[in-house]
């Protein structure tokens, strides 16, 4: 296996370069790829200086959910330069970031395991653009990307300004990165944790300062509303709460089904921060906290799932173990056979939450697959803090 890796790393760049070209000529050629998401971020914004930024709709591509946009006031200012360029250079462009941030993440991820070659970093880059999560980012023309490089590439920073900055400004644009907060709790970075959540109420001051109105339309009558998000039960929903509600057949919002789902993930990802601390193992803490967002938050999308990006390397690369590659399969298998788009075509509605039995438990694989890599890590940094005790003990013993 390594000398089949070394062979391939050599021809890495033109890997890459090949799967690049691939993907850019269906953007050039594919009128399908139509980005929906990122035409409501580009659309939509402008909107936030009108008063109507939350009763605008994009109705042109979907005959069961005009697409609303859902993001604070911030997130609009944001994307407004967007709104300043044509149509075909904002696709162009939000493509041509989006690449950068997904080889960015997966260099980045392969640095805090110690793998510093920058052709690994392009084999699987030119490997990930295929695979169904950034693909749908990719097509969707969605921010998970963005977000995630931005995360991964502050985060570890030894400055708690940029460190906090990075977190409170993605969870400014979008809700869900604010979840990275708690990586500054285990690490005992509390300045850090302060500059995070100083920055994030900047972003919703400025939201403010733009609009008072439409700011506290967002935070108090608009927030935690699942439902204006998207369909909660869709099979493109891979979040605890979509998974248990296909299984039961109705949505278990907050009830003691969803409550206990919710401990049941808390619970494996405090055991894997615990051992991920302990092994002083970054990425592995970066990853557990992500999983647990990604797990707990009501939506998380298909295309939310970037982060078995780096998980995938520290599965494959962070750790020796039989556990791990097991996982490492289970995520290539998820991520590779284009499961939920499969799922997706299977049901009658993205309303409809009840369906036969084999669909509902084939649309648990990335929540099942997130939880397994939550005992995995855990699992295995314990047994090699174990491991490192015993070396130690046998040393003082000689």
């Amino acid at each position: 296996m390594i000398r089949l890796e070394a062979r391939v790393l050599k021809v890495a760049p033109w890997l890459l370069g090949l799967s690049l070209a691939g993907h850019l000529a269906m953007v050039a050629l594919q009128a399908k790829m139509t980005m929906v998401d990122l035409m409501v971020y580009r659309n939509a914004s402008p909107e936030l200086f009108t008063g109507q930024l939350y009763q605008w709709r994009l109705k042109e591509f979907s005959d069961q959910f005009a697409l609303p946009f859902t993001y604070p006031p911030f997130s609009a200012f944001v994307f407004v330069p967007l709104s300043w360029v044509s149509w075909g250079v904002a696709r162009w462009f939000w493509q041509l970031v989006s690449l950068a941030c997904l080889y960015f993440l997966t260099r980045k991820s392969l640095t805090l395991i110690g793998s510093h070659d920058p052709r690994r970093a392009m084999l699987w880059t030119a490997l990930f653009v295929w695979v169904e999560p950034v693909r749908t980012t990719l097509n969707y023309g969605q921010i998970n990307l963005v977000l995630a490089a931005l995360l991964i590439g502050t985060l570890v920073s030894a400055r708690p300004w940029l460190a906090g900055l990075g977190v409170g400004v993605a969870a400014g644009v979008k809700l869900t990165p604010a979840i990275s907060g708690v990586y500054f709790l285990v690490t005992r970075k509390y300045k850090a944790a302060v500059w995070s959540f100083v920055a994030f109420l900047g972003t919703v001051a400025l939201g403010y300062v733009i609009s008072a109105g439409q700011s506290h339309q967002f935070w108090f009558q608009l927030l935690g509303d699942a439902s204006r998000v998207g369909p909660v039960g869709s099979a493109i929903n891979q979040s605890l709460r979509a998974a248990l509600s296909r299984t039961v057949g109705y949505d278990v919002e907050t009830g003691p089904v969803y409550l206990v789902g919710v401990a049941v993930a808390v619970a494996l990802a405090a055991w894997a921060l615990w051992w991920a601390v302990k092994a002083q193992d970054t990425l592995a803490m970066i990853v557990t906290v992500q999983f647990l967002g990604l797990l707990v938050s009501p939506i998380s999308w298909s295309h939310h799932w970037v982060w078995a990006v780096p998980a995938l390397m520290w599965l494959m690369y962070g750790v020796k173990h039989r556990l791990a590659a097991v996982t490492a399969w289970a995520w290539v298998l998820a991520i590779g056979s284009y499961l939920i788009s499969f799922l997706l075509n299977a049901q009658p509605s993205i309303w409809i939450i009840p369906r036969p039995w084999y669909l509902s438990l084939l649309g648990w694989v990335y929540p099942a697959v997130g939880l397994l890599t939550l005992v995995t890590i855990a699992v295995v940094l314990r047994e090699r803090s174990r491991e490192r005790v015993e070396d130690a003990v046998d040393l003082l013993r000689q």
